[in-house]
């Protein structure tokens, strides 16, 4: 049986080898970083280095290539001044998706601030808004829309902290910190996942729900009153 704590001992013995000293965070995102993995779940690895060339990601590549589960494998790499100028907005996701094996997060952290969680609302809803426009009409995936779903799940997390300054991981205890408009995107996306295959119909109507409801976000965060936070209280429909 896989055990994700075994790899990432190997993972991060590997990485050590390779980088030494250049190793500034190594972590894992994702289903296995939030306890929700199943057998069909991607390792979502990440890796911070000083600095990244070129050379790096070849030799890193290499090194992964060298390990089991090597097709499952993903995630994140990047240098330690480029993540430091990242755009806050991201950084919010980043940090809090991201559990650290190895190093700190907290330098990132301080950097966010209230404006920077409520840019990530506007981005993520902008972000599935004009992707599931575009799927309805052209290429009718459900697989693209899985994909939403899930963009859409780290957008209510962002909703859900700045209502009530906890941010949590896993999608069953976040479901009650959310308001009724954004659980039911919450539990669509779950839903979602469960089934094995998707009607042309359960693919508009699915798009449907996700597109009012990004809609509805954008013009929340739009608006004055949500670029002041007086609107952050009540669900993304009202």
């Amino acid at each position: 049986m896989f055990s994700i704590e075994s790899w990432m001992r190997d993972y991060q013995k590997a990485v050590e080898s390779r980088f030494g000293g250049r190793v500034w965070l190594i972590g894992l995102q994702g289903s296995y970083g939030r306890g929700e993995a199943t057998a069909h779940s991607d390792i979502d690895a990440v890796l911070i280095l000083d600095r990244l060339s070129a050379e790096d990601l070849q030799a890193y590549g290499r090194l992964l290539d060298t390990l089991p589960n090597r097709e499952k494998v993903c995630g994140f790499v990047s240098g330690k001044e480029e993540l430091l100028a990242w755009e806050p907005a991201d950084l919010f996701q980043f940090c809090h998706d991201t559990t650290p094996i190895s190093g700190s997060l907290d330098s990132l952290l301080q950097r966010i601030r209230t404006e920077d969680i409520r840019r990530a609302v506007r981005i993520g809803a902008c972000s599935v808004y004009h992707m599931c426009a575009h799927n309805l009409v052209h290429e009718k995936s459900a697989v693209i829309l899985r994909g939403l779903y899930k963009s859409a799940a780290f957008t209510v997390q962002a909703v859900a902290f700045l209502r009530t300054g906890v941010y949590e991981k896993q999608r069953e205890a976040l479901r009650s910190r959310l308001q009724p408009e954004d659980r039911r995107i919450l539990e669509a996306g779950m839903e979602l996942t469960r089934k094995p295959a998707v009607s042309r119909r359960e693919l508009a109507d699915f798009s449907a729900l996700l597109l009012d409801w990004a809609s509805a976000w954008i013009r929340r965060t739009g608006s004055p009153q949500g670029e002041e936070g007086g609107e952050w209280s009540g669900g993304a429909g009202k």
